[in-house]
């Protein structure tokens, strides 16, 4: 059994990076929580055989962009390829905008992106643990249905309770 399966969905969130030579990247992450509302603080596990990992290394800097339940092809294709050998921004039919304030870019197509900087990246694990500081919001539509991950291809949509 696979505890996180048991414990809750997850939202879905693309992270942009880029390298030094502010080539980006990007990669589909579930393993994400609010840490701080003031300062406003976030934080995301990331495994360090990932390139999105190698890219933090070099530029501590990552912008995260939260998916809608009509993403979850574009989910998939951003989690299932390396950047290093491919285009997932094309693969994906991402648009791009420059960031205010960190080098990786945000993404059009999202609800809401955050741009964060790195306070401190720890390993817990199989995974480092990213703390960030959300330094720029982009908030494109306040109410949408997010993307939830359970396991593996299982994939859920919340729905409002009142």
């Amino acid at each position: 059994m696979i505890i996180s399966e048991q414990i809750f969905p997850r939202v879905v969130a693309l992270i942009c990076t880029s390298n030094k030579e502010g080539r980006p990247n990007v990669m589909t992450a579930s393993f994400l929580m609010p840490v701080s509302f003031e300062p406003k603080i976030l934080a995301v596990s990331i495994s360090p055989k990932r390139y999105s990992f190698e890219n933090l290394k070099e530029i501590p800097e990552f912008t995260l962009n939260l998916l809608t339940k009509e993403m979850k092809e574009i989910a998939e294709i951003c989690g299932s390829f390396s950047g290093k050998k491919f285009d997932k921004f094309k693969m994906a039919k991402l648009e791009i905008e420059k960031s205010k304030r960190v080098l990786p870019p945000v993404i059009k197509n999202c609800p809401i992106s955050l741009e964060c900087k790195v306070l401190e990246m720890k390993e817990f694990g199989d995974h480092f643990l990213i703390v960030g500081e959300v330094l720029e919001e982009w908030i494109r539509k306040e109410k949408f249905d997010p993307l939830l991950h359970k396991t593996g291809e299982i994939y859920m949509v919340a729905k409002n309770l009142k």
